[in-house]
Protein backbone atom coordinates (compact mmCIF):
# COMPACT_ATOMS: atom_id res chain seq x y z
CA UNK A 1 0.00 0.00 0.00
CA UNK A 2 2.88 2.33 0.78
CA UNK A 3 4.06 2.37 -2.86
CA UNK A 4 0.74 3.49 -4.32
CA UNK A 5 0.30 6.18 -1.66
CA UNK A 6 3.76 7.53 -2.53
CA UNK A 7 2.69 7.73 -6.19
CA UNK A 8 -0.53 9.49 -5.18
CA UNK A 9 1.36 12.04 -3.08
CA UNK A 10 3.90 12.68 -5.86
CA UNK A 11 1.09 13.32 -8.34
CA UNK A 12 -0.71 15.49 -5.80
CA UNK A 13 2.40 17.62 -5.36
CA UNK A 14 2.46 18.23 -9.13
CA UNK A 15 -1.23 19.17 -9.10
CA UNK A 16 -0.73 21.53 -6.16
CA UNK A 17 2.05 23.34 -8.03
CA UNK A 18 -0.32 23.95 -10.95
CA UNK A 19 -3.12 25.40 -8.88
CA UNK A 20 -4.95 27.68 -9.12
CA UNK A 21 -6.37 26.83 -12.51
CA UNK A 22 -8.19 29.51 -14.50
CA UNK A 23 -11.93 29.59 -13.80
CA UNK A 24 -12.70 28.25 -17.28
CA UNK A 25 -10.34 25.31 -16.72
CA UNK A 26 -11.88 24.63 -13.30
CA UNK A 27 -15.32 24.48 -14.90
CA UNK A 28 -14.09 22.14 -17.62
CA UNK A 29 -12.54 19.85 -14.99
CA UNK A 30 -15.75 19.84 -12.97
CA UNK A 31 -17.90 18.94 -15.98
CA UNK A 32 -15.46 16.27 -17.14
CA UNK A 33 -15.56 14.55 -13.78
CA UNK A 34 -19.33 15.07 -13.40
CA UNK A 35 -19.93 12.95 -16.49
CA UNK A 36 -17.17 10.47 -15.64
CA UNK A 37 -18.27 9.86 -12.06
CA UNK A 38 -21.99 9.80 -12.88
CA UNK A 39 -21.47 7.28 -15.66
CA UNK A 40 -19.06 5.02 -13.77
CA UNK A 41 -20.86 5.07 -10.42
CA UNK A 42 -24.19 4.26 -12.05
CA UNK A 43 -22.69 1.64 -14.37
CA UNK A 44 -21.21 -0.17 -11.38
CA UNK A 45 -24.81 -0.66 -10.21
CA UNK A 46 -26.14 -1.88 -13.57
CA UNK A 47 -27.23 1.36 -15.24
CA UNK A 48 -27.31 0.79 -19.01
CA UNK A 49 -26.42 4.32 -20.20
CA UNK A 50 -23.07 4.65 -21.95
CA UNK A 51 -20.75 7.52 -21.06
CA UNK A 52 -21.82 9.47 -24.17
CA UNK A 53 -25.51 8.82 -23.41
CA UNK A 54 -24.96 9.94 -19.81
CA UNK A 55 -23.42 13.17 -21.10
CA UNK A 56 -26.42 13.82 -23.38
CA UNK A 57 -28.93 13.15 -20.58
CA UNK A 58 -27.09 15.41 -18.11
CA UNK A 59 -26.04 18.25 -20.38
CA UNK A 60 -28.86 18.35 -22.95
CA UNK A 61 -31.78 16.98 -20.94
CA UNK A 62 -32.62 14.47 -23.66
CA UNK A 63 -33.91 10.93 -23.26
CA UNK A 64 -32.29 7.94 -24.92
CA UNK A 65 -34.64 5.75 -26.94
CA UNK A 66 -34.92 2.22 -25.60
CA UNK A 67 -33.29 2.98 -22.27
CA UNK A 68 -35.25 2.68 -18.96
CA UNK A 69 -36.62 5.85 -17.39
CA UNK A 70 -34.97 4.84 -14.10
CA UNK A 71 -31.55 4.95 -15.78
CA UNK A 72 -32.24 8.55 -16.83
CA UNK A 73 -33.37 9.45 -13.30
CA UNK A 74 -30.19 7.94 -11.88
CA UNK A 75 -28.09 10.07 -14.23
CA UNK A 76 -29.85 13.36 -13.49
CA UNK A 77 -30.09 12.57 -9.78
CA UNK A 78 -26.40 11.74 -9.53
CA UNK A 79 -25.55 14.94 -11.38
CA UNK A 80 -27.57 16.94 -8.83
CA UNK A 81 -25.84 15.12 -5.96
CA UNK A 82 -22.46 15.78 -7.61
CA UNK A 83 -23.19 19.53 -7.50
CA UNK A 84 -23.97 19.29 -3.79
CA UNK A 85 -20.78 17.28 -3.20
CA UNK A 86 -18.83 20.07 -4.90
CA UNK A 87 -20.51 22.70 -2.72
CA UNK A 88 -19.68 20.73 0.44
CA UNK A 89 -16.04 20.32 -0.66
CA UNK A 90 -15.16 23.80 0.60
CA UNK A 91 -15.94 22.66 4.16
CA UNK A 92 -13.99 20.39 6.46
CA UNK A 93 -16.65 18.16 7.98
CA UNK A 94 -19.30 15.66 6.89
CA UNK A 95 -22.58 15.59 8.80
CA UNK A 96 -25.51 13.19 8.89
CA UNK A 97 -27.60 15.83 7.13
CA UNK A 98 -25.01 15.92 4.33
CA UNK A 99 -25.37 12.16 3.88
CA UNK A 100 -29.16 12.34 3.76
CA UNK A 101 -29.12 15.30 1.36
CA UNK A 102 -26.80 13.53 -1.08
CA UNK A 103 -29.11 10.51 -1.08
CA UNK A 104 -32.22 12.67 -1.42
CA UNK A 105 -30.82 14.50 -4.44
CA UNK A 106 -29.82 11.26 -6.11
CA UNK A 107 -32.98 9.28 -5.31
CA UNK A 108 -35.97 11.64 -5.16
CA UNK A 109 -37.01 11.18 -8.80
CA UNK A 110 -36.94 7.40 -8.35
CA UNK A 111 -38.78 7.20 -5.03
CA UNK A 112 -39.64 10.43 -3.22
CA UNK A 113 -40.81 8.61 -0.08
CA UNK A 114 -37.50 6.85 0.57
CA UNK A 115 -35.22 9.68 -0.60
CA UNK A 116 -32.98 10.80 2.25
CA UNK A 117 -34.68 8.42 4.72
CA UNK A 118 -33.14 5.36 6.34
CA UNK A 119 -34.64 2.05 5.28
CA UNK A 120 -37.39 0.47 7.38
CA UNK A 121 -36.98 -2.98 5.87
CA UNK A 122 -34.20 -5.55 6.07
CA UNK A 123 -31.80 -5.56 3.12
CA UNK A 124 -29.35 -8.10 1.77
CA UNK A 125 -26.38 -7.87 -0.57
CA UNK A 126 -26.56 -10.64 -3.14
CA UNK A 127 -23.40 -12.73 -3.15
CA UNK A 128 -22.14 -11.48 0.22
CA UNK A 129 -21.71 -13.80 3.18
CA UNK A 130 -22.20 -10.89 5.60
CA UNK A 131 -25.61 -9.77 6.81
CA UNK A 132 -26.61 -6.12 6.93
CA UNK A 133 -27.75 -4.26 10.06
CA UNK A 134 -31.43 -4.40 10.98
CA UNK A 135 -33.47 -1.21 10.42
CA UNK A 136 -33.74 -0.47 14.14
CA UNK A 137 -29.93 -0.41 14.44
CA UNK A 138 -29.37 2.13 11.66
CA UNK A 139 -29.89 5.39 13.55
CA UNK A 140 -27.38 4.47 16.24
CA UNK A 141 -24.87 3.12 13.73
CA UNK A 142 -25.07 6.24 11.56
CA UNK A 143 -24.66 8.49 14.60
CA UNK A 144 -21.54 6.54 15.59
CA UNK A 145 -20.26 6.55 12.00
CA UNK A 146 -20.46 10.36 11.79
CA UNK A 147 -19.03 10.82 15.29
CA UNK A 148 -15.98 8.66 14.45
CA UNK A 149 -15.08 10.48 11.22
CA UNK A 150 -12.96 13.30 12.73
CA UNK A 151 -10.73 10.84 14.61
CA UNK A 152 -10.41 8.57 11.58
CA UNK A 153 -9.50 11.59 9.47
CA UNK A 154 -6.91 12.79 11.98
CA UNK A 155 -4.98 9.50 12.10
CA UNK A 156 -5.20 8.47 8.42
CA UNK A 157 -3.72 9.49 5.08
CA UNK A 158 -6.50 11.37 3.22
CA UNK A 159 -6.90 8.57 0.66
CA UNK A 160 -6.98 5.91 3.38
CA UNK A 161 -9.55 7.98 5.28
CA UNK A 162 -11.75 8.32 2.19
CA UNK A 163 -11.57 4.59 1.44
CA UNK A 164 -12.37 3.61 5.03
CA UNK A 165 -15.28 6.06 5.11
CA UNK A 166 -16.66 4.44 1.96
CA UNK A 167 -16.24 0.95 3.40
CA UNK A 168 -17.86 1.72 6.76
CA UNK A 169 -20.83 3.43 5.12
CA UNK A 170 -21.48 0.53 2.74
CA UNK A 171 -21.34 -1.95 5.60
CA UNK A 172 -24.11 0.01 7.36
CA UNK A 173 -26.14 0.26 4.11
CA UNK A 174 -28.64 2.72 5.62
CA UNK A 175 -30.81 3.36 2.55
CA UNK A 176 -33.12 1.03 0.67
CA UNK A 177 -31.19 1.71 -2.55
CA UNK A 178 -28.39 4.00 -3.75
CA UNK A 179 -25.93 3.14 -0.97
CA UNK A 180 -23.05 2.50 -3.35
CA UNK A 181 -23.62 5.78 -5.17
CA UNK A 182 -23.75 7.70 -1.88
CA UNK A 183 -20.67 5.87 -0.56
CA UNK A 184 -18.68 6.94 -3.61
CA UNK A 185 -19.96 10.53 -3.34
CA UNK A 186 -18.95 10.62 0.34
CA UNK A 187 -15.55 9.12 -0.46
CA UNK A 188 -14.98 11.78 -3.10
CA UNK A 189 -16.25 14.53 -0.81
CA UNK A 190 -13.64 13.44 1.75
CA UNK A 191 -10.93 13.50 -0.93
CA UNK A 192 -11.95 16.95 -2.18
CA UNK A 193 -12.11 18.39 1.33
CA UNK A 194 -8.49 17.27 1.73
CA UNK A 195 -7.51 18.94 -1.55
CA UNK A 196 -7.27 15.71 -3.56
CA UNK A 197 -8.87 14.82 -6.87
CA UNK A 198 -11.83 12.44 -6.92
CA UNK A 199 -11.55 8.70 -7.48
CA UNK A 200 -13.43 7.17 -10.40
CA UNK A 201 -13.85 3.39 -10.23
CA UNK A 202 -14.11 2.11 -13.81
CA UNK A 203 -17.00 -0.31 -14.50
CA UNK A 204 -14.39 -2.76 -15.83
CA UNK A 205 -13.14 -3.06 -12.26
CA UNK A 206 -16.60 -3.95 -10.90
CA UNK A 207 -15.73 -7.56 -9.98
CA UNK A 208 -12.45 -6.47 -8.39
CA UNK A 209 -14.23 -3.69 -6.49
CA UNK A 210 -16.95 -6.00 -5.13
CA UNK A 211 -14.39 -8.63 -4.18
CA UNK A 212 -12.21 -6.07 -2.39
CA UNK A 213 -15.21 -4.77 -0.44
CA UNK A 214 -16.14 -8.29 0.62
CA UNK A 215 -12.56 -8.95 1.80
CA UNK A 216 -12.60 -5.62 3.65
CA UNK A 217 -14.87 -7.10 6.31
CA UNK A 218 -11.71 -8.80 7.61
CA UNK A 219 -8.86 -6.84 6.03
CA UNK A 220 -9.35 -3.61 4.07
CA UNK A 221 -5.82 -3.40 2.64
CA UNK A 222 -6.78 -4.57 -0.86
CA UNK A 223 -9.77 -2.22 -0.94
CA UNK A 224 -7.70 0.79 0.12
CA UNK A 225 -5.07 -0.05 -2.51
CA UNK A 226 -7.79 -0.24 -5.17
CA UNK A 227 -9.18 3.16 -4.21
CA UNK A 228 -5.67 4.65 -4.10
CA UNK A 229 -4.94 3.32 -7.58
CA UNK A 230 -8.19 4.87 -8.85
CA UNK A 231 -7.23 8.21 -7.29
CA UNK A 232 -3.85 7.99 -9.02
CA UNK A 233 -5.45 7.29 -12.41
CA UNK A 234 -7.72 10.31 -12.02
CA UNK A 235 -4.75 12.45 -10.98
CA UNK A 236 -2.99 11.42 -14.19
CA UNK A 237 -6.12 12.40 -16.15
CA UNK A 238 -6.12 15.83 -14.52
CA UNK A 239 -2.41 16.34 -15.16
CA UNK A 240 -2.89 15.45 -18.82
CA UNK A 241 -5.77 17.95 -19.10
CA UNK A 242 -3.85 20.68 -17.29
CA UNK A 243 -0.69 20.18 -19.35
CA UNK A 244 -2.72 20.19 -22.53
CA UNK A 245 -4.15 23.58 -21.63
CA UNK A 246 -0.76 25.22 -21.19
Amino acid sequence: MKDILIKVDEAQAKINKMRSFASEMNQQIKEYFRVGLTYSSNALEGNSLTISETKVVIEDGLTIAGKPLKDHYEATGHSDAFDHMYALATGKTITEDDVKKLHSLFYHRINEKDAGSYRTVQAIITGSQYSLPTPDALLGMMTKFIKNLPDLKKKSHPVVYAAKLHKEFVFIHPFVDGNGRVARLLMNLALMQAGYIIAIIPPLKRAEYISALEKAHKDDTVFIELIASCVHETQKDLLRMANGSN
